[in-house]
């Protein structure tokens, strides 16, 4: 399992191989709200999370998600990660709650990945 660091949009094709070299049907997605920027892959979001710190990012910016491509476009995004918990802003929860973060990662995850018009088959 690698971890990625996606800039720019992804061919629906390149996303099923990842998809399916991940988990099968799910891959953890790391998403850099101030930057829009992500990454895909790895076993642990702390390892996504790593990269983009490593690469310029703000910790307190990077928030976690499982991602099921295969899913219809409401169902793809978890947003639920042992990187949320982030005691130094107040978010003391696994789970995303503030819808403004929910969006940015949507939108962001939607312009590099599969956009809501979109879908992949298995």
């Amino acid at each position: 399992m690698k971890v990625r660091i996606i800039q720019s949009k992804l061919s629906p094709d390149i996303v099923r191989g990842i998809m399916i070299d991940e988990f099968g049907d799910m891959a953890k997605v790391d998403v850099d709200i101030e930057r829009g920027v992500l990454t895909i892959g790895g076993e642990w979001h702390s390892e996504g999370q790593d990269e983009l710190v490593e690469k310029g990012s703000d910790g307190s910016k990077v928030w976690g998600c499982n991602y099921y491509a295969f899913r219809e476009p409401e169902k793809r995004i978890e947003y639920n990660s042992l990187i949320n918990i982030k005691p130094g802003i107040g978010h003391t929860s696994m789970d995303v709650k503030e819808n403004d973060v929910k969006e940015k990662m949507k939108n962001i995850i939607e312009l590099l990945l599969l956009s809501s018009d979109e879908t992949i088959q298995r």
